[in-house]
């Protein structure tokens, strides 16, 4: 299904990326494993891991290529598209799957860990698609390209997560932009909202929504390879859940319930209706919840 499609995967070292990059292999792909090879919350670096993933991939039955580097870095997207280019000799898609996690409380929360997850997340999300962006205008394919952003069920909301839920939050907006801007470009940009077991899920605050079995990475990959495939062509600007047996599409934000009044409103005008229009219909008081 991928045979002679070259597509880089980005956190590849560990989990979740490492599943989708050996099963991209499987299917006959060219994988770029790109990870700096960090600790859960972004400390060290080690090159070990692209290259272990990077074995897998060719045991599975398709090349590889390990990369070591920092995928939010704009210089080396553009180094990590174009080594692509070069050794595979084209550059079908891009799958991120870097990312970092810190949690703190909201009053203990450090600017430089905030500074450093919004990076990892968002700004890998941004110099990457710059990088295949600008790659497609230099190297144009008959087919289109295919990039994949990566969110969270934390989108909806995360318990202590307050800086690793408003990354993944932004990638779903990320993802609603780039997928406009680049229609009719030749390259589709959707976000993968995954529900698997990472390194990092030990770092999240337990709560109701989370006391759950978590499936295993491998069951995602599946949904990574067919939007890699030309069989995705014209799937785009969406977001799909692939967790365990489930793939599903979540909804955009919409309207649920709409008030008008003649004139417009006074904050009187407000509190006397807003319960009796909307608290019938709608819970006033939003908790967490699973995006299943």
């Amino acid at each position: 299904m991928l045979s002679d499609r070259t597509v880089v995967v980005t956190g590849g070292g560990h989990g979740i990326g490492e599943a989708v990059a050996t099963e991209l292999g499987r299917y006959g792909a060219n994988v770029v494993v790109n990870d700096l090879g960090t600790s859960p919350t972004g400390e060290g670096s080690d090159p070990e891991p692209a290259a272990t993933t990077a074995e897998a991939v060719r045991e599975a039955g398709g090349e590889a290529l390990a990369h070591y580097g920092d995928a939010a870095s704009m210089a080396y997207a553009e180094e990590l598209i174009a080594d692509a280019h070069d050794t595979f000799g084209r550059v079908d898609g891009v799958a991120n799957f870097a990312g970092i996690v810190r949690n703190d409380p909201i009053a203990d929360i450090d600017r430089d860990d905030w500074d450093a997850v919004l990076n990892v997340h968002l700004g890998s999300h941004v110099a990457l698609l710059r990088a295949l962006v600008r790659h497609a205008e230099e190297h144009p394919l008959d087919s289109e390209r295919s990039f994949l952003g990566t969110s969270s069920g934390a989108a909806v909301g995360g318990h202590g997560q307050l800086p690793y839920a408003t990354a993944k939050a932004g990638v779903l907006g990320f993802v609603r932009s780039a997928s406009d801007e680049l229609r009719g470009a030749g390259i589709r940009v959707n976000a993968l909202v995954p529900g698997a077991e990472s390194r990092q899920n030990s770092y999240f605050p337990a709560s109701e929504s989370e006391d759950r079995d978590i499936p295993d990475p491998e069951y995602v990959a599946p949904t990574v390879g067919f939007l890699m495939s030309d069989a995705a062509d014209g799937v785009n600007g969406l977001t799909i859940r692939a967790s365990g047996e489930m793939i599903a599409l979540v909804s955009d934000p919409q309207a649920t319930r709409v008030a008008y009044r003649a004139g417009g409103w006074t904050p009187e005008a407000v509190a006397e209706k807003f319960h009796e229009v909307f608290g019938e219909h709608e819970p006033l008081d939003r908790k967490r919840y699973p995006l299943e």
